[in-house]
């Protein structure tokens, strides 16, 4: 059985960058136990965000640029989905990836957790190599692809 993986790294090296950093998805297609770099996906902006950030306002969003939301802790445009860009960046940047089996981040946000959760694919928020998160996740799916034990085995 054939799945992909999509990984938030800026040079493919690490996994280091926050799942609302990434510029763009490395996706990695696993087969059995081979792994492969199939393609990058660009991350998804919505038309919300891309209009605040050139300093038009669309109905109905606020700009954080422009002061309207106040202080950036108070209002929640630091992130927490009810703030300026809201839950719809998140929705797009799941769309892009939602082909995949798991995602893999530094961190991944409530707002991105809950979509992800919707789409029954797992999300991993990890600190290590590309290659480490990689073979340990893969190691995770093959085994309950395959009935096996997680339990690690004496010998």
């Amino acid at each position: 059985m054939s799945y992909l993986i999509a990984v938030g790294t800026a040079s493919g090296e690490n996994v280091d960058l926050k799942f609302g950093e990434v510029r763009e998805f490395y996706i990695y297609r696993v087969d059995g136990k081979d792994v492969k770099l199939e393609e990058t996906r660009e991350a998804e902006r919505n038309a919300a965000n891309t209009s605040a950030n050139s300093g038009v306002v669309a109905e109905g969003t606020q700009s954080c640029s422009k002061g309207s939301c106040g202080s950036a802790q108070a209002s929640g445009c630091g992130g927490n989905g009810q703030g300026c860009s809201g839950p719809g960046e998140v929705q797009g940047r799941v769309e892009v990836i939602a082909d995949c089996r798991c995602v893999v981040c530094k961190k991944i946000g409530f707002q991105a957790q809950k979509q992800f959760e919707k789409k029954a694919i797992s999300v991993f928020d990890v600190e290590c190599s590309v290659s480490e998160a990689l073979e340990k996740i893969t190691s995770y799916y093959y085994k309950i692809d395959n009935r096996q034990s997680l339990r690690k085995t004496e010998g």
